[in-house]
């Protein structure tokens, strides 16, 4: 019997903001094979599909620490600073955060809206 199977994904992570969907492995903080890694959440792993290195994993996602559905780790849905927050949570609570924070949302802003502009171009 080959011990080095291949773990089963426990179930699917899907972002609630972009829709990105992919099969996790594990959901927590200390993914199995990971002998001194502490993720600083629970979160959606799955292992690195591009390495047969059983200690790789990606992240998927989490929980926002705020409304709590379930955000991918795209800079465009979410941002961790000490807990995982979705963007529409940041906003919303933009001044509770520290000036860092908001002028990193400040230039996000114009990205987003760049890429809604090429979307709807694309379509004409």
């Amino acid at each position: 019997m080959d011990s080095s199977k291949e773990p089963e994904p426990t179930g699917e992570f899907k972002c609630q903001l972009c829709g990105l969907t992919a099969p996790y492995t594990y959901y927590g903080q200390k993914p199995p094979n990971t002998h001194s890694i502490v993720i600083l959440e629970d979160s959606y792993v799955m292992k690195d599909p591009f390495t047969p290195d059983k200690e790789k994993f990606l992240i998927l996602g989490s929980l926002c620490s705020l409304c709590r559905r379930a955000v991918c780790v795209g800079a465009e849905c979410s941002l961790f600073y000490t807990k995982r927050f979705c963007l529409p949570c940041v906003n919303e609570n933009l001044q509770a955060f520290p000036l860092e924070i908001q002028e990193d949302m400040d230039k996000r802003k114009p990205q987003s809206k760049c890429l809604t502009r090429k979307k709807k171009d694309s379509r004409t």
